[in-house]
């Protein structure tokens, strides 16, 4: 692994918006978004005021230069304020990214793995939406994210943390 991960901090904000942004998925042929669309208010909620109570998060860093390459990070939503992939005011939601030089190289794999060991201990489920055609559906379904419902172009997934130590190895 040429990569480390740390848990995320109230001072990782700036990190967390290039990761939002880089989360955003483009078609193959399709034209980038804006920059400027992550200060939506649909969402800038996943970022803004990072470190609320609840806020779970940790960063892949590279070993050497320690650059960072990936986020992985959870946040409560309401039924009043929903993130696109809401399923109760209990079930957090995953946001995640990978810097494109470093995807297919297990960074994700990773990122995601340790963010559900830790979130097992406080949740029990995580929730996520994602572009149906998205490469990333394959990791979410390797390590057991199944489907509740499609709008649109979008999947809601959800998984259950009842029993993530022992899958570890499944994912991997």
């Amino acid at each position: 692994m040429n990569h480390s991960i740390r848990q995320l901090s109230h001072s990782d904000q700036s990190i967390l918006w290039e990761m939002l942004y880089q989360s955003l998925h483009v078609a193959e042929g399709e034209q980038a978004f804006a920059r400027e669309v992550i200060y939506s208010p649909e969402l800038r909620r996943y970022v803004e005021g990072w470190g609320r109570p609840g806020d779970l998060g940790f960063a892949a860093t590279e070993k050497s230069g320690g650059e960072v390459v990936g986020a992985a990070w959870l946040r409560m939503f309401t039924e009043d304020e929903p993130g696109y992939g809401y399923v109760n005011d209990h079930t957090p939601e995953l946001g995640m990214a990978v810097m494109p030089h470093q995807r297919g190289q297990g960074v994700g794999s990773s990122l995601l793995i340790h963010l559900l060991e830790s979130a097992a201990t406080v949740y029990y489920s995580v929730s996520l939406s994602v572009s149906a055609d998205n490469p990333a559906v394959r990791l979410y379904k390797r390590v057991g994210f199944e489907q509740v419902s499609i709008n649109g172009g979008s999947l809601t997934m959800i998984k259950s943390l009842q029993n993530v130590g022992t899958e570890r190895q499944r994912a991997t």
